[in-house]
């Protein structure tokens, strides 16, 4: 996979602004307890976890579910350690 260009977007101002809140949404198997189990790993990472925003939905079949939490990000870097925290993780299958 290579890197994504964000200069075109900072130079306009578009993209993603810190200081601020961000969403992720981890994918695994139902069984994994991934609501308890992801805003523990983003703790684990040194974010702060919104925990209120916590939410959860299983698929239709009920194998998998997925999970979406708010984390406050300073910097760009804090951002991509959580996708890699969570990817890191043998139960996620994926992040958004």
């Amino acid at each position: 996979m290579h890197e994504i260009d964000f200069s075109k977007a900072k130079q306009e101002g578009k993209g993603f602004q810190f200081p601020g809140d961000f969403e992720i949404t981890a994918v695994g198997p139902s069984s994994a307890n991934l609501p308890v189990h992801v805003p523990q790993l983003l703790e684990r990472a040194g974010l702060r976890v919104l925990h209120e925003s916590v939410r959860h939905r299983h698929s239709t079949a009920g194998n998998f579910v997925s999970v979406t939490v708010s984390f406050h990000c300073d910097a760009r870097e804090q951002y991509d350690a959580a996708h890699a925290a969570l990817r890191a993780d043998p139960d996620i299958r994926y992040t958004m």
